[in-house]
C-alpha cells in the first residue's frame, strides 16, 4: 500500500537534491574553516590578477607621459603608493569574501541539517 506522506517526502527530497542540494551538498563536504580558507585563496588569487591588469591599463594608458615623469618621480614613493592600494584592493576583496563565503556555508549547513531530519524521518517511516 502506497503511504503518501512518504511519497510526498520522497519527492520533496527528490526536488531538493536536483536544485540546491548539489551545491550545498559540495559544500557541506569541507570543515568551515577549510572552506573559508580556500575561498579566501581563491579571492586573493584572482584579485592580484585583477589589480595587475588594472594597473597595467593604468600605466599602457598614457606610457609615454609616464616613461617621462618616470626620472622626476621619487620610484619608493610611487611603489609604496601601489603597494598600499594593492593592499587595500586585496584587504576589501578578501574581507567581502569572507563574509559572503561564511553566509554561504551556514545557509548550506542549515539546508543540509534539514535535508538529514527528513531523511531520518524517511529512515522512521520505513520502519513502521
Amino acid at each position: 500500500m502506497l503511504n503518501e506522506e512518504r511519497i510526498i517526502l520522497m519527492t520533496h527530497m527528490a526536488s531538493y537534491e536536483e536544485n540546491e542540494g548539489k551545491k550545498y551538498v559540495a559544500i557541506g563536504k569541507y570543515f568551515r574553516n577549510d572552506y573559508i580558507g580556500f575561498q579566501l585563496l581563491k579571492s586573493i588569487i584572482s584579485a592580484t590578477i585583477a589589480f595587475m591588469i588594472v594597473f597595467g591599463m593604468f600605466i599602457f594608458y598614457d606610457f609615454e607621459v609616464f616613461m617621462q615623469d618616470i626620472y622626476k618621480m621619487d620610484l619608493l614613493v610611487f611603489a609604496k603608493n601601489v603597494l598600499t592600494a594593492y593592499a587595500v584592493t586585496v584587504g576589501g576583496y578578501v574581507l567581502i569574501t569572507y563574509i559572503v563565503s561564511l553566509n554561504r556555508y551556514n545557509k548550506a549547513k542549515k539546508s543540509l541539517k534539514c535535508y538529514y531530519n527528513n531523511l531520518k524521518k524517511l529512515s522512521g517511516i520505513y520502519e513502521k
